[in-house]
């Protein structure tokens, strides 16, 4: 074989750099798509004591309640009027039972009636009872609603938003806190105590009559709903990939019950150690249970 000479050497070094140059750039384009598409599609997991199952395919599935009969409510969560609220039968069936919302998200039964929030601007609180719809109160952004039974609470999810009560027989609406920054969560236990989430904090608080309210848990990845149950209170995480269902025990341990998620939204409890999540990312709900 005849040597090269110094011009065919020249040539060959640089031929050979640009090869690996392009080598190097196609492993890290490559990298960068499997990076994403393994947070697409890894599936979700569950910590031990805790398994999941999905029950309903439901796009832009958000809230959840269950009534009296064991009818499930859901609402989905579509914007400029297009939002409606669902009746599914123990069956599989199902029935259009509100429509023409903006991003229909917190829902909760009181009093014999469905109340809803709409997450999709300056819009009224509604009150569907007896196939009757009211307007109970206007804000804005309202995300999440829950009661004590007495009053209603409501939380706007804007910068700067705010904690709400209402006391229906009085009409009387309350501010408890102003200022938040994008509220998603509201929770009331069973001994009064009330629980929130700021999203873009990344935390949950405990509403305080006087004083500062509590951090409960902060470096949380997007907190969105909370539940309070005698687990303990639960939080989901409302992002786009590595999303968490989160469980706080009555003693103040932070649990990961399930990982991997995309947009967790709304839990509710079906019973002792029996849950529904709605998974609002992968278009489904999730059935959680206790296996310990």
């Amino acid at each position: 074989m005849k040597w090269m000479g110094s011009g065919g050497m020249s040539f060959f070094l640089r031929s050979l750099k640009l090869r690996r140059l392009i080598t190097s750039a196609v492993v890290i384009v490559a990298v960068g798509f499997a990076y994403p598409a393994w947070r697409h599609f890894y599936p979700v997991t569950s910590t031990n004591g805790w398994d999941y199952k999905v029950i309903h395919k439901i796009p832009m599935v958000s809230a959840l309640a269950v009534d009296d009969q064991g009818a499930l409510f859901v609402s989905q969560e579509f914007s400029n009027h297009k939002g409606k609220i669902l009746r599914l039968q123990k069956d599989g069936s199902s029935e259009e039972i509100m429509a023409e919302l903006s991003k229909p998200d917190g829902h909760i039964f009181f009093r014999g009636g469905l109340v809803t929030g709409q997450e999709g601007g300056s819009f009224p609180v509604l009150w569907l009872r007896d196939g009757v719809k009211q307007a109970l109160f206007k804000a804005d952004n309202v995300e999440g609603i829950a009661t004590d039974g007495h009053f209603l609470f409501a939380i706007e999810d804007k910068t700067p938003g705010r904690l709400l009560r209402f006391e229906p027989d009085t009409q009387q609406l309350t501010v408890l806190r102003a200022g938040l920054d994008e509220g998603e969560g509201v929770s009331v236990c069973p001994d009064g105590r009330l629980f929130y989430t700021e999203k873009a904090k990344g935390w949950v608080k405990q509403w305080q009559f006087q004083g500062e309210d509590l951090i409960l848990v902060k470096d949380l990845n997007a907190p969105g709903f909370v539940q309070c149950t005698e687990d303990g209170l639960w939080i989901t995480e409302d992002a786009t990939h590595m999303a968490r269902l989160l469980l706080v025990d009555p003693s103040g341990n932070l649990h990961v019950i399930l990982n991997h998620l995309r947009a967790a939204q709304t839990i509710i409890q079906l019973k002792t150690g029996q849950y529904l999540l709605a998974e609002q990312g992968r278009s489904r709900i999730l059935e959680l249970k206790r296996t310990d």
